[in-house]
């Protein structure tokens, strides 16, 4: 029985990782063999879609993303922490009606506010910039519901009393009881956020419209010259982008999935 559920995880995984693999072995062909059909065996072009990747500005591209990414995720994790606790274990005028706010801003899709986004990024002054991508994550519905039901599961609230007894200050409880108690649901939340910053391709499409400013969805979306979309150097730029979520998510998956877990059985 074991064995059988061995074999089982083993196909699921090579199923699951088989996309991956044709994406790289692509990036190793001649953009004109693409057509042709999908390749199994890596080719020998792999250097000229390289070359072709970082002739394009790529570094910069990279830096981008990575800037748009940790900073999301500093600035998510941030307001997503100080709303949960706030709800989940403060009494103050107005606490159900901010619940209740956060939930429905959750059923509104996020391209219905776009235009007016836009608009207000352009009258502050800093539109066509990174800015936009970035200060989004400053109002994350599901990051504040997610900590206000974690934080409420995981935090006792005589826990929080002992330590006001003991004359421990409210920051003092917030960054030496609560937040190391909730690492598990940070760690989570910051992986979600990361993931879906580096992805991110409709926000920064339609936001910037300079080259020195892309990130990489958009950038890979335009690689290529005059009257032909070379497709090899799109699997080899993706190849690079999708290395680093890969790492992150096997390094931290442990975290990732006993924050999803937390809560979710109690006794």
């Amino acid at each position: 029985m074991k064995m059988i559920k061995w074999i089982g995880l083993a196909v699921v995984s090579l199923l699951s990782l088989f996309p991956f693999y044709i994406m790289i072995v692509m990036s190793t062909h001649y953009n004109e063999d693409l057509f042709k059909g999908i390749p199994i065996w890596p080719g020998d072009h792999l250097m000229a879609n390289l070359r072709t990747v970082l002739a394009a500005d790529f570094g910069r591209v990279y830096s981008n993303s990575l800037i748009v990414s940790v900073a999301s995720v500093v600035l998510a994790t941030l307001t997503s922490t100080l709303i949960g606790y706030a709800v989940a274990k403060f009494e103050f005028h107005g606490r159900r009606w901010l619940q209740t706010f956060v939930v429905l801003t959750m059923m509104v899709p996020t391209q219905v506010g776009l235009i007016g986004y836009i608009i207000e990024m352009r009258n502050i002054g800093v539109g066509n910039t990174l800015w936009p991508v970035i200060l989004i994550w400053g109002a994350f519905p599901f990051g504040a519901f997610f900590m206000i039901q974690f934080m409420r599961d995981a935090i006792p609230n005589d826990l929080i009393e002992c330590a006001r007894i003991d004359g421990c200050s409210e920051p003092g409880i917030f960054f030496r009881i609560v937040l190391p108690i909730v690492k598990p649901g940070l760690a989570t939340l910051a992986t979600l956020v990361f993931l879906w910053s580096w992805n991110n391709y409709l926000l920064p499409l339609v936001t910037i419209n300079k080259s020195e400013w892309y990130t990489l969805p958009v950038f890979i979306s335009n690689l290529g010259i005059v009257h032909r979309t070379d497709y090899a150097a799109r699997m080899a730029a993706l190849t690079m982008t999708t290395v680093p979520v890969l790492l992150l998510f096997v390094l931290g998956s442990r975290t990732f999935m006993k924050g999803l877990t937390a809560g979710a059985v109690k006794g």
